[in-house]
C-alpha cells in the first residue's frame, strides 16, 4: 500500500515538474535532438555565453534575497496605500510591476507584484477587475524590461552577444517602451473606474542590516552587467556573501530558467551548423528581421527565439525590438505571460477560458500597434 502511495507520489511530482518547467524540457529535448544531427565535439564550448549565464544568476540570487526580507512587497504597498481609488491604485501595481521588471526582470517582477495586486483586489472588494488587472501587470513585465539590458533575460543576452554599446541600446528601445508606457496607461484609465477604495494598514519593518548588504549587492550586479568589472567576480562575491546572510536565497534561483539557456545555447549552436538551417534563417532574416522575429517569438517565445535568430542576422537592432514586443501576443510568447496565468487560475479556478480570452484580446492588441509603430518607423 505504501509502495502504491509512493509511487502515485512520485509521478504526480514529476507530471508537476513537467508541468512548472515545460519550456526548459523543451529546450533540452531540443538540444538532444540537434546533438544528432551534430554530434558534441570542442566547438560546443563555444556556444555558451558564460557572461549572460553568470549576470543572469547573481541578479536572480539577489532579487531572491530582497524578496525574502520583503523589500519590493513592503516598497510597493506603501506607493499603493497613497492611491484612493481603483483606477489609481491599479494603475499603481500596473507601473510598479512596470519599473520593476526594468531592475529585476519581467518573471520576477511578476511573481513580486502579482501577489500584491491578488490582495489589494480581494481586500478592498475589487475583485472584477483582477483579470485585467493581471493581464495589464503582465503586459507591463514584458514591455517595461524592454529598457534595459538586464529587464529581460533576451535583453541580457543579446547586450553581451553583440556588445551594444549602453547608450545605443536604450535609444533603441525608448520608442517601443513609451509607446507601450502610453497604452497600457490609457488602458487602465478608460477600463477601470475611478471607484473609492481604502487599503489598510500592516506593520511590516525591513532589517536595516540585511537591506544595505542586498542593494550594495543588487548594485555590484548592475555593475557587472554594464561591464564595468568582470564577470566573474560575480560568482565569487556574491554567492559568498549569500551563503552566510541568506542560503535559502540561493536555493530560490531560477535554476530551471539558467538550464533553459544552457539548453538552447546548443539547440541554437547546432541549428547553426547545419547547412539548411542556415541557409533558410538567413534568407528570412534578410528580408525582415524585426517581422521574423516578432512571428517566431508567437511559436516558441523570445528567450529561444533571441538566441536562435541571433546566430543568423547581424541586425541586432531590429532583432531586440522583435523579441521584445513580440513577448506579447500568444500564452507561450514570453515565459512571464504562462507564470501570470498560473497565478490567475490559481486564484480564480473554472475562469481559464475566460481570463485566455482577455488576455488574447489585450495582448495580440498591443502586439499590432507596437509592430505597425516600429514597422512604419523603418520606412521613414
Amino acid at each position: 500500500m505504501n509502495y502504491k502511495r509512493t509511487k502515485v507520489s512520485f509521478v504526480s511530482s514529476c507530471l508537476c515538474f513537467v508541468k512548472n518547467n515545460a519550456v526548459m524540457i523543451t529546450a533540452f529535448l531540443a538540444a538532444i535532438i540537434t546533438s544528432i544531427f551534430i554530434p558534441i565535439d570542442k566547438a560546443y564550448l563555444d556556444y555558451f555565453d558564460y557572461k549572460t549565464l553568470t549576470c543572469l544568476f547573481c541578479i536572480l540570487a539577489v532579487v531572491c534575497a530582497l524578496k525574502n526580507i520583503n523589500f519590493f512587497y513592503i516598497l510597493a504597498r506603501k506607493v499603493v496605500q497613497k492611491f484612493k481609488t481603483a483606477r489609481l491604485c491599479i494603475l499603481a501595481l500596473v507601473y510598479i510591476t512596470f519599473l520593476g521588471s526594468m531592475l529585476i526582470a519581467n518573471d520576477m517582477a511578476l511573481l513580486t507584484f502579482l501577489p500584491l495586486g491578488y490582495f489589494v483586489l480581494t481586500t478592498t472588494n475589487k475583485q472584477k477587475y483582477m483579470a485585467f488587472t493581471f493581464i495589464m501587470q503582465n503586459i507591463a513585465a514584458n514591455l517595461g524590461g524592454m529598457l534595459t539590458p538586464f529587464g529581460n533575460p533576451q535583453n541580457l543576452y543579446l547586450y553581451t552577444k553583440f556588445n551594444i554599446p549602453n547608450l545605443e541600446f536604450i535609444s533603441i528601445m525608448a520608442i517601443p517602451f513609451f509607446v507601450s508606457m502610453i497604452a497600457i496607461t490609457i488602458c487602465c484609465i478608460i477600463f477601470v473606474k475611478a471607484e473609492e477604495l481604502k487599503l489598510e494598514d500592516e506593520k511590516l519593518v525591513l532589517n536595516p542590516k540585511r537591506t544595505i548588504i542586498y542593494i550594495f549587492l543588487f548594485a555590484f550586479s548592475i555593475i557587472i552587467v554594464f561591464r564595468v568589472i568582470p564577470y566573474w567576480l560575480g560568482l565569487i562575491v556574491i554567492p559568498l556573501v549569500l551563503l552566510f546572510m541568506d542560503r535559502k536565497a540561493l536555493k530560490m534561483v531560477d535554476y530551471p530558467l539558467l538550464l533553459t539557456f544552457v539548453f538552447f545555447f546548443i539547440f541554437a549552436g547546432n541549428m547553426g551548423r547545419i547547412d539548411v538551417v542556415r541557409t533558410f534563417f538567413s534568407a528570412m532574416m534578410d528580408k525582415n528581421t524585426l517581422l521574423f522575429s516578432v512571428l517566431s517569438c508567437q511559436l516558441m517565445s523570445n528567450v529561444p527565439a533571441a538566441i536562435l535568430i541571433s546566430q543568423f542576422t547581424s541586425n541586432y537592432a531590429d532583432l531586440l525590438v522583435g523579441v521584445n514586443i513580440g513577448g506579447v501576443g500568444t500564452l507561450i510568447s514570453s515565459l512571464a505571460s504562462l507564470i501570470t496565468f498560473r497565478e490567475y487560475v490559481k486564484h480564480n479556478p473554472g475562469k481559464a477560458g475566460y481570463y485566455i480570452a482577455m488576455f488574447s484580446a489585450f495582448n495580440f492588441g498591443f502586439l499590432i500597434l507596437l509592430t505597425g509603430i516600429m514597422m512604419f518607423l523603418k520606412t521613414i
